[in-house]
């Protein structure tokens, strides 16, 4: 077991997350632009993720990546930076400055990240949350997509899902990372404008290795049921939220429910389907029409 849980899932995430986004960006661009902030020890996250880079050397033939990576700087991370330089690609560019999340919007005017994709990663993780024109700035990328690490949200914190949605970020979805005492649970943020990458986002989250003593809780789950890390997650409380939902709402297409998945809990839009499979059967939920394929276009209604 890893002397941090939590860190190593936050490490992995983040490697699948570039392994999954780095094609997409060189197919769309021939020029893209990373981003990681630390405002603490980034607990070998920084040179995990320079490393995603040597994977794709074929593929970076004729584009350009730059990294940027911003943190209190130590000789031990300069040391760890300045060891991946020689494993890279001669198409990427690693920068490591000192600084906290607010140098970002600096640091990408700088790298001349306009109008190409930008993934960002920033673990605000024991300091402030990032502010409103720090992830605004992100909005440069074309696309961007930002994945964030936090500590647990206080009852009268700021809505960051109104706030990511105003700064050009409409499609949102967190999960709470709980690790066994005495370790603090922590909070992962996902926010991207593409349906696709936030598909992509879901199948990493639930693919990653189970490390022991690590669950997830989906923080709209009255509950708060905590589940194992599987491909196959336990299906309570999307069926709980489901069934919420549909009170409140009285009737949903299943694409509409799909997107409710996606955004608002920690499933993938394809568990939907299980889960209304389970309700129809057990009378839980109606449907219209009565039968045939479960398609977008059927309607569920509560009963």
């Amino acid at each position: 077991m890893p002397a941090d849980p939590i860190g190593a899932v936050k490490r992995e995430l983040l490697v699948r997350q570039l392994d999954s986004w780095t094609p997409a960006a060189l197919h769309r661009s021939r020029r893209a632009t990373f981003a990681q902030a630390y405002a603490g020890p980034d607990g070998g996250a920084a040179d995990a993720a320079l490393r995603v880079f040597t994977e794709f050397a074929d593929l970076l033939r004729g584009r350009r990546m730059t990294v940027l990576t911003i943190a209190d700087r130590t000789e031990e991370l300069a040391a760890r930076h300045t060891a991946t330089q020689p494993e890279l690609p001669a198409e990427v560019t690693a920068h490591l400055m000192p600084g906290d999340l607010s140098r970002l919007p600096v640091a990408l005017k700088a790298a001349g990240a306009a109008g190409a994709p930008v993934l960002a990663y920033l673990d605000a993780t024991g300091g402030p949350e990032p502010d409103r024109d720090t992830l605004a700035a992100l909005t440069v990328g074309r696309p961007a997509e930002l994945l964030l690490a936090l500590d647990p949200p206080s009852p009268s914190g700021p809505d960051l899902r109104r706030t990511l949605t105003e700064a050009g970020f409409p499609l949102v979805t967190e999960v709470e990372l709980v690790a066994d005492a005495p370790a603090e649970p922590e909070r992962i943020v996902f926010a991207t404008a593409s349906g696709k990458r936030l598909d992509a986002f879901k199948d990493a989250l639930w693919a990653v290795d189970e490390y022991a003593g690590v669950r997830y809780r989906d923080p709209g789950d009255p509950e708060g049921h905590l589940l194992d890390i599987s491909l196959t997650p336990h299906p309570g409380p999307l069926r709980r939220e489901l069934l919420a939902r549909l009170a409140t709402a009285g009737r949903a297409s299943v694409t509409e429910l799909r997107q409710f998945t996606a955004e608002r809990t920690v499933y993938r839009a394809a568990d939907t389907n299980r889960v209304l499979g389970a309700l129809l059967a057990a009378g839980l939920v109606g449907r219209d029409p009565a039968a045939g394929r479960l398609g977008g276009d059927v309607t569920i209604t509560a009963t």
